[in-house]
């Protein structure tokens, strides 16, 4: 058996490791977790802090010797192993065998996008587990689902994975957010700096205030800690 270690940041312990699970595509029973840092909370909500840090420990099979030429890799879920052809459904497929070891059970649909993209909307209850903290899981399973419908097709798909319409929910209140801070900044004359957020949610704000008459945004730092800052124009 093969040892393997990676390590995942999350808000809380329980959000790195659930980061883990969902990016590995197994179930916490075949890992052994280590806590490396505990998180710390951002002063004011705004600025500082610090993620907890997880290390996820599995085992994989050793390779086997053959005197054949060597067979691709095996896909990570038995699944995969039963491809129809469908990339969409197939991927759909995926998505409900690890949404079944997480322990959650939930509906898979394919909804209209007017954005051109495949839109899979999980329905059931106590999604919590597969949303994550402000959507850090969700947003990592929606990186494993594309990496899997993309790696041996010809073309390219896109995949947007949502759960209880959490992602119009929290569009909603980062645009609210943000005008409240830029009311914030004009009222006391000093910059806002926001706490780390995915490069999905920096573009709702900055695409919310891109016409404010009194403020800008830009962004600094590298990831996965960039951050917004809101400050008055010059």
């Amino acid at each position: 058996m093969l040892s393997k270690r990676r390590v995942f940041n999350g808000k809380t312990v329980s959000d790195a490791v659930n980061k883990g699970l969902a990016e590995l595509g197994v179930s916490e029973k075949d890992v052994k977790i280590t806590v490396l840092e505990q998180p710390t909370k951002a002063l004011l909500g705004l600025f500082g802090g610090k993620e907890a840090k997880v290390e996820l420990e599995w085992h994989e099979p050793s390779p086997q010797p053959s005197a054949s030429a060597p067979a691709e890799a095996e896909p990570a879920s038995q699944s995969a192993a039963a491809m129809s052809g469908d990339i969409v459904e197939d991927a759909r497929a995926y998505l409900s065998e690890i949404v079944a070891r997480m322990g959650v059970q939930a509906t898979i649909e394919r909804v209209a996008d007017d954005d051109g993209n495949v839109l899979f909307q999980m329905r059931g209850k106590d999604l919590g587990v597969l949303i994550g903290r402000r959507g850090q899981t969700l947003d990592a399973l929606q990186t494993l689902i594309n990496v899997f419908a993309n790696r041996s097709s010809g073309e390219h798909v896109r995949i947007v994975l949502d759960a209880e319409r959490f992602r119009e929910r929290r569009k909603k209140t980062l645009e609210d957010l943000s005008l409240r801070l830029a009311n914030q900044v004009v009222r006391t004359k000093k910059d806002v700096v926001l706490e780390p957020m995915s490069s999905l949610e920096r573009r709702i704000i900055h695409f919310q205030l891109q016409n404010h008459p009194k403020v800008k945004t830009f962004s600094k730092g590298e990831e996965p800690n960039r951050r917004i800052v809101i400050t008055l124009k010059s």
